[in-house]
């Protein structure tokens, strides 16, 4: 005798896929007399502008006796909201900084170091500061737990280019 499952029961055990972001930060190529790579931090704030998730700090690592570090606070929004606070390196979230040109970073919910977000309306934010050169910060806002797959974007005018969000539920 053959013995079949009803089909609700096989929707039941097939694992239930995370939300995920897809994010791509763009640092423009600069044609200055002195370029340095700028510090980089990637947060996501609540509406009450505390911070819900460190998810990258892009700086220079190589330094000597951790110099580095010194500079974190030419950042100044993360720093204030965040940044003071930490103790570096922060694992799975900081590193070195980039070359010009787009950076793929892809955040998983539930996982380090986006986490499990509560439901509510946040803003990703990403700021940038270079030696010898400007700072700069984007906003992106968005609603979370996603409902159904969207792009976002902002674009820079002078440290950052194009940052793009994609959401998926």
């Amino acid at each position: 005798m053959r013995r079949t499952l009803p089909l609700a029961l096989c929707f039941l055990a097939a694992p239930v896929a995370a939300a995920d972001m897809n994010l791509t930060v763009e640092i423009p190529t600069l044609k200055v007399a002195e370029y340095h790579r700028p510090y980089v931090a990637v947060w996501i704030e609540r509406e009450d502008h505390s911070v819900a998730a460190n998810l990258a700090v892009w700086y220079d690592v190589k330094k000597a006796s951790g110099e580095g570090t010194k500079w974190l606070k030419d950042m100044r929004q993360w720093w204030r909201r965040s940044g003071r606070d930490q103790t570096m390196p922060i694992d799975g979230v900081s590193g070195a900084t980039r070359p010009a040109g787009q950076h793929q970073l892809r955040f998983t919910d539930g996982k380090a170091p986006l986490g499990t977000l509560a439901p509510g309306h946040y803003e990703l934010i990403v700021e940038a500061a270079r030696e010898v050169g400007g700072h700069e910060t984007q906003r992106i806002a968005f609603d979370w737990p996603v409902k159904a797959p969207a792009h976002l974007a902002a674009q820079g005018t002078d440290e950052l280019g194009q940052i793009t969000l994609d959401l998926n539920p």
